[in-house]
């Protein structure tokens, strides 16, 4: 048997990838990045870094605990960078990697897509809420 390069092995494994399947890591990239709080933190990184306060103030309705949940697994993922300025107080800056501004503009677009389609969305749950009520 041929002993095969990494970037071989790399290749066959992403060959290998089927998020269809229970244990693929490819699912559980998919249930991380389908987090609203993912999709609004890589959307509100689109205009370049953040501080953790501006990000706070930004996204509405996100607890503490949850952002820094959120920013740690996503810097964890590779989709965004932490660095840290000495100063008084310590600064702390998040910023997109190329891996997350790749993946921005398919965030963006979904995001675009829910606001753009709420009413419709909207009236469909009355339609659907009414018919089962009727039921």
């Amino acid at each position: 048997m041929a002993t095969r390069t990494a970037g071989e092995r790399r290749a066959a494994a992403a060959r290998e990838y089927d998020a269809f399947m229970a244990d693929c890591p490819a699912r559980k990239l998919l249930d991380r990045i389908g987090d609203k709080w993912v999709s609004l933190v890589l959307t509100a990184l689109a205009d370049g870094p953040r501080r953790y306060s501006d990000l706070s103030r930004r996204i509405a309705g996100v607890s503490e605990k949850m952002l820094t949940q959120t920013l740690r697994t996503m810097e964890r993922d590779g989709l965004l960078s932490r660095t840290v300025t000495a100063s008084v107080p310590v600064r702390v800056d998040y910023a997109l990697t190329p891996l997350g501004a790749g993946l921005l503009p398919l965030m963006a677009a979904v995001k675009a897509w829910a606001e753009a389609h709420m009413p419709e969305v909207e009236r469909a749950q009355e339609l659907y809420d009414a018919s089962v009520a009727e039921h």
